[in-house]
């Protein structure tokens, strides 16, 4: 190679991969192909997992809180966050079944199917 021939430096490749970047970003945006939505019925509020305790092992977990807490709603289980109060969400699982607060009791009154009480007839006032 001879001297005279240019070379790219590190600085102006990478100067041109952001500017590539952003304007591929810019052109999916004003084309409309990049989606946005503010529908917040249709947005995951988090992905989740179980950690299964048994007594006296121990399990890893981060000491620092998350920024959601649970709550029961309608016997399921929604999980909102602490900032806004109306973004919340029902835990479901992988098969998109929700997660139910409280287990039911197979002898709980509402489980048990009651049997339709026959209707009673009235008898006719006599003016005798």
């Amino acid at each position: 190679m001879s001297q005279n021939e240019s070379r790219y430096t590190i600085r102006s490749l990478f100067v041109t991969a952001l500017a590539t970047i952003i304007g591929t970003v810019l052109v999916l945006e004003v084309s409309g192909s990049i989606k946005h939505s503010d529908n917040k019925d249709h947005v995951p509020v988090g992905d989740f997992q179980a950690i299964h305790v048994t007594p006296g092992e121990t399990f890893r977990m981060s000491p620092k809180a998350s920024e959601l807490h649970a709550t029961c709603e309608n016997g399921y289980l929604a999980v909102a966050a602490d900032v806004d109060s109306s973004f919340r969400g029902i835990l479901v699982d992988y098969k998109n079944r929700g997660v139910r607060c409280y287990r039911p009791s197979p002898t709980a009154p509402a489980a048990i199917p009651q049997p339709d009480a026959p209707a009673q007839q009235e008898d006719p006032a006599s003016d005798e």
